[in-house]
C-alpha cells in the first residue's frame, strides 16, 4: 500500500467534532483522501453537496463523517409522528448499504448516535424490531425503507440529513421514482442538509440535485487521476473457444492471490464455476438470484481468503470493498462503458495497486471502442496468447448446471418435478408409430350380429360406433385412420354391409335456418 491516493490535509486540521475524530483516531487515519479534502470543508460548514468520485476514494467515509458531525452540532427536531430518525442514507445495492454500516459503526463509536439498517433479501422481522427500537440514522436500499415508512415503522417528517450514494446506480436499477417518492415526505430542501455522490455528474444526475438540494456545491475527482497509475491494464484477443482455457491459464499464473472475474451473463457465470471447480480451482459465484444470506457467507470467504475467485455478473460491480484484490478480469467485456471503470475499481483501493485483464472475444469485441472513448486512452492488447492458454483443462458436466438441466423422460424436468409439461409431440408420434401395426379388436366377433339388427332400422350407426369408437381419447379424425389402417382383408365384406345400410337409409332434405324468432325454423327458399 502506498500514500499517493492521500493528499497533504490530516484530519485532525479540519473542525470536526471531538467525538467523531475520536472514531477516526481509532481506524487509524491521518491523511484525507482527495474527494474528503475537497467535501469535508463544505458538508462540515452545513452546505449542501454534490461530489463525483469513483468507487474506492474514501466517498463513503466523507459522507458519514459529516452526517455524524452534523447531528452532534444540532438539536433534534421536534416530530408529532412515532419514531421519527434523524439521517437517511440510500444506497443501490444491498452490499453497499452493508459495506456503510460496517465503516460507519467505528465513526459512531463515541457519539451516541445509534445506527440501522434496512435492506431486502433477509432479516425482515429482525430489521423491523431494530428500527422500532430506535435509531438515529437508517442506511438501507429504497425498497425495504419504503416498505418501512409505509407502515410507520419510522417517521421522515423531522429528518436533518439526507445522503444519495451512486446516484447514476440508481438510474440504472430503476429506483428514482422511489428516490423521489421519499424526497417528497421529507422536510423542505432548506431545511435539511443535502449530499449526494456519484461516479458520474451526467445530466439526469445534476436534475436531481437540482430539483432536491439547496443550491449545491459541486466536487469533482476525475477518473483518470484515480487509476491510470495505480491499475495496470491488458487487454487479450482470443477467439470464443480460447476463452475458458486462456481465463484458466491466466488463474494459474496468479496462484493464490484474489481476483474477482466478470461476466455478463449469469448463465455463462455458471459455466465457468462449473469449469474452474472441475479444474481445482476455489471459485464462488455472486449473481443477482443468490439468496442474501449466501451471498453474505460466499463474500466473507472471499475476503478471509477461503475461495480466491469470485465469478460475478455486474451486480458486485458497485458497493463491494474487498481488500487486497490483485486482479479482475473482464471475461466479457461490458455493454456499458462506465461499467469498465467500476469493475477494475474493485482493485487498486485505498492506495494499492492492481491489475485489470479484458479479454476481446468476437462477441464483445465492438464494446472495446467505446470504453476506450470513455476511459480517453487505449488498452495495451497482448496478440500472442498461445503460451497462456490451458491445453489440458478437464471438461465438467455442464447439464447439471442451473440453466442446462435437461428434461427427464417423464417430461417433468431433471428431477422429474412438479409444473413440468409433458412432451406431447413425442408421445403423438410413439403413437402414429404403433398405429401402423395391425390391430385385432375385441368386438370383431359381434360385428355381425351388430349388422343383422342394424337391419331394423338405425343399425349401420350402431355398426358404424362399434368400428369407429375406441378407448383412447384421441380425435375421431385420428381414430378413423388408424383403424381403416388396420382394417384386415376379411374385414372388407363387413365394410361393404356398412355402407349399403347407409345407401338404404332415407335421406332428408336440409333445412337452413333464417333469421326470426327465438325456437322458430325457417326451411330455405327454393
Amino acid at each position: 500500500m502506498t500514500d499517493t491516493h492521500l493528499s497533504d490535509t490530516r484530519f485532525s486540521e479540519l473542525d470536526i467534532h471531538a467525538d467523531v475524530q475520536k472514531g477516526i483516531q481509532d481506524t487509524g487515519f491521518e491523511f484525507c483522501t482527495p474527494i474528503q479534502a475537497m467535501a469535508l470543508p463544505i458538508s462540515l460548514a452545513g452546505k449542501d453537496l454534490s461530489g463525483q468520485a469513483q468507487t474506492g476514494t474514501g466517498k463513503t467515509a466523507a459522507f458519514l463523517i459529516a452526517c455524524f458531525h452534523h447531528l452532534l452540532n444540532k438539536e433534534r427536531s421536534e416530530s408529532s409522528k412515532k419514531n421519527p430518525i434523524r439521517a437517511l442514507i440510500l444506497a443501490p445495492t444491498r452490499e453497499l448499504a452493508i459495506q456503510i454500516m460496517e465503516d460507519g459503526k467505528p465513526l459512531v463509536k463515541h457519539t451516541g448516535l445509534k445506527l440501522g439498517i434496512a435492506y431486502g433479501g433477509t432479516d425482515y422481522d429482525k430489521q423491523r424490531q431494530h428500527i422500532e427500537a430506535g435509531v438515529d440514522v437508517l442506511i438501507g436500499t429504497p425498497g425495504r425503507i419504503i416498505d418501512y415508512f409505509k407502515q410507520g415503522v419510522f417517521a421522515l417528517d423531522a429528518l436533518e440529513v439526507i445522503v444519495l450514494d451512486e446516484a447514476d446506480r440508481m438510474f440504472d436499477l430503476g429506483f428514482i421514482a422511489d428516490i423521489r417518492y421519499l424526497f417528497r415526505r421529507m422536510p423542505e430542501p432548506e431545511q435539511r442538509m443535502n449530499m449526494l455522490f456519484s461516479a458520474t455528474l451526467s445530466h439526469r444526475v445534476a436534475e436531481l440535485a437540482y430539483e432536491h438540494m439547496s443550491e449545491p456545491e459541486v466536487v469533482k475527482i476525475e477518473a483518470e487521476a484515480i487509476t491510470a497509475d495505480r491499475v495496470e491494464q491488458i487487454a487479450y484477443m482470443p477467439s470464443n473457444e480460447e476463452k475458458i482455457p486462456l481465463l484458466m491459464g491466466l488463474l494459474s499464473r496468479a496462484e493464490n492471490e484474489k481476483c474477482v472475474v466478470f461476466i455478463n451473463t449469469k448463465h455463462m457465470a455458471e459455466k465457468i464455476e462449473a469449469w474452474l471447480e472441475a479444474n481445482g480451482f476455489k471459485a464462488a459465484l455472486l449473481s443477482g438470484d443468490v439468496p442474501q444470506k449466501k451471498r453474505e457467507k460466499l463474500l466473507n470467504n472471499f475476503k478471509e481468503g477461503k475461495c480466491n475467485i469470485l465469478v460475478a455478473t455486474d451486480v458486485a460491480a458497485r458497493g463491494l470493498h474487498i481488500p487486497d484484490v490483485n486482479y479482475v478480469v473482464n471475461f466479457d467485456l461490458p455493454t456499458d462503458a462506465e461499467d469498465y471503470v467500476h469493475r477494475i475499481g474493485r482493485t487498486a483501493r485505498a492506495g494499492a495497486s492492481g491489475t485489470a485483464i479484458s479479454l476481446i472475444c468476437e462477441t464483445y469485441a465492438m464494446n472495446i471502442v467505446d470504453i476506450e472513448e470513455f476511459i480517453e486512452h487505449t488498452i495495451p492488447v497482448e496478440r500472442d496468447i498461445s503460451d497462456l492458454i490451458n491445453k489440458d483443462a478437464i471438461k465438467p458436466d455442464l447439464s447439471q448446471i442451473r440453466s442446462n438441466r435437461k428434461k427427464g423422460k417423464d417430461g417433468r424436468g431433471a428431477k422429474g418435478g412438479r409444473g413440468a409439461k409433458p412432451d406431447r409431440k413425442k408421445a403423438h408420434a410413439e403413437k402414429r408409430a404403433g398405429s401402423e401395426k395391425p390391430k385385432k379388436h375385441k368386438r370383431d366377433d359381434d360385428l355381425t350380429a351388430n349388422i343383422s339388427a342394424g337391419a331394423g332400422g338405425g343399425g349401420a350407426r350402431d355398426v358404424q360406433s362399434e368400428i369407429l369408437v375406441k378407448e383412447s381419447p384421441a380425435p375421431v379424425a385420428e381414430v378413423v385412420e388408424d383403424d381403416i389402417a388396420a382394417v384386415s382383408s376379411e374385414d372388407e365384406a363387413k365394410l361393404a354391409r356398412i355402407e349399403e345400410l347407409q345407401a338404404s337409409e332415407p335421406r332428408t332434405k336440409p333445412r337452413t335456418p333464417l333469421r326470426g324468432r327465438r325456437g322458430q325454423e325457417i326451411p330455405a327458399i327454393g
